[in-house]
């Protein structure tokens, strides 16, 4: 029978948990460490204080432990990062599902003493299958694995082998997967809906690549990309995108569709000279105007001030391609940048969206994002999406579009045409269904 912890005291400590992880690497052969962090932890400390952030905290530990199966071991690793020890666990796969189990169980808020709070993870994870065990390194992984996801900009998941014996050996078998999945289609594009908060019709989506691995099933492209970015291949791999993205344009005006269409884009794109010829060679071989076309680009890109990521985004914005910044606020606070290029979306970061109905530091900066999109004459989109009390909340605010796992998570091109045609778009689910009563009321 899996513990209930009444206080952060009793949960095994560090050097306690990693004992645990002694034991279970001399018992199994196959064994995973997954090191789960609670991201921006530290804002709910300084808004609520500390006993209001012990207490999530502890609230946080509980339903991870109920998560997770009773033969697993728990440990707290430090203030806000948890671990889980899985034996008989390697799959990539299996650990990716638990990932996102992990996401999806922690959708709904936690509350304690008036304040709510929704939890949002970086999860790193070291697994080997055989061999000697080495405990300190096995550890190190681990930590290496979460640090990279905590600074990967496409998924909040990284994962690392201990068959991976250096990261020169890693990165050229990632080319290699590179290759092999661009030259045997292994690669497709997932659907997440954008969507009108008020009507709740779906009126666009992001292109999400994911990896459809020979043998490990569907993956996040996180590993691809850093191959990509590594060896020069991110216009290789940025061409088949855009070139998809037009392809399901297609597919969707076929089934009476009539959406745009955002595909995000690399710094490393925006610097290609060849990138505004391709773009008008794409619309052409698919009869498809560059208006049903959106770039996303990050914060990072466009407060670079380069001249030619200037040139290249004005040329674009002419051929009627819309321009949108991604994550809006999330990593620069001089907002001096706004003012010099030419945008039609600000799309604000889930971590203002997260607690959105009881911070009002969040509501207040979300507010400001739609006045500067007033003035910008641009679209303010709200990302992370994920309950409805946050959509009331930007409905009085007037955010207009959103998206979120609230309304869909990314999905592939059939379950997106499917759900567009549906009378409630917003799914089947209980929770969802309460979106469509509260908008009807």
């Amino acid at each position: 029978m899996l513990r209930t912890h009444l206080s952060l005291a009793t949960i095994p400590n560090r050097y306690a948990f990693i004992d645990k992880i002694a034991h279970c690497g001399d018992r199994h052969d196959q064994l995973s460490l997954m090191l789960i962090d609670v991201v921006r932890f530290s804002d709910v400390t300084t808004s609520f204080g500390i006993e209001v952030g012990d207490q999530f905290l502890l609230e946080i530990a509980n339903r991870l432990q109920g998560l997770f199966n009773h033969d697993y071991e728990f440990g707290r690793i430090s203030g806000d990062v948890f671990g889980v020890v899985l034996p008989g666990v390697h799959s990539p796969v299996v650990l990716q599902q638990q990932f996102e189990f992990l996401i999806e169980h922690f959708k709904s808020p936690m509350y304690y003493d008036g304040h709510a709070f929704i939890a949002d993870f970086n999860v790193g994870v070291v697994s080997k299958s055989q061999g000697e065990f080495d405990l300190t390194l096995f550890v190190s992984r681990a930590e290496t694995a979460l640090k990279q996801a905590k600074e990967n900009k496409y998924e909040n998941f990284y994962l690392l082998s201990m068959m991976d014996k250096a990261e020169t050996g890693r990165s050229l078998a990632l080319k290699a997967d590179l290759q092999r999945a661009l030259a045997r289609n292994e690669l497709e594009l997932y659907f997440q809906p954008k969507v009108n908060l008020q009507t709740l019709e779906i009126v666009g989506a992001e292109c999400l690549l994911r990896w459809n691995h020979p043998t490990d099933g569907l993956l996040f492209p996180g590993p691809l990309i850093e191959a990509a970015e590594s060896y020069n291949m991110m216009n290789e791999l940025g061409y088949w995108t855009l070139e998809t993205a037009f392809k399901g344009l297609v597919d969707f005006d076929m089934q009476g569709l009539d959406i745009t269409l955002s595909v995000n884009i690399s710094p490393t794109q925006l610097y290609d000279t060849r990138l505004i010829a391709n773009l008008k060679s794409l619309s052409h071989k698919y009869g498809i105007h560059l208006s049903r076309l959106e770039l996303e680009l990050t914060e990072d890109i466009a407060v670079s001030n380069s001249l030619m990521v200037k040139k290249q985004l004005a040329e674009l914005h002419a051929l009627g391609i819309k321009i949108a910044v991604d994550d809006f606020g999330k990593g620069y606070s001089n907002l001096a940048y706004i003012r010099e290029i030419t945008l039609d979306a600000l799309k604000i970061d889930k971590t203002f969206v997260m607690e959105l109905s009881d911070n009002p530091v969040n509501k207040a900066i979300i507010e400001a994002a739609r006045v500067i999109g007033n003035a910008k004459h641009c679209e303010v989109i709200a990302e992370g999406v994920e309950t409805i009390e946050q959509l009331h909340v930007l409905r009085e605010i007037g955010i207009k579009t959103g998206q979120g796992y609230l309304f869909s998570k990314a999905i592939p091109s059939h379950e997106f045409v499917r759900l567009a045609h549906s009378d409630i778009i917003v799914g089947d689910s209980p929770s969802r269904r309460k979106v469509v009563a509260a908008s009807q009321r």
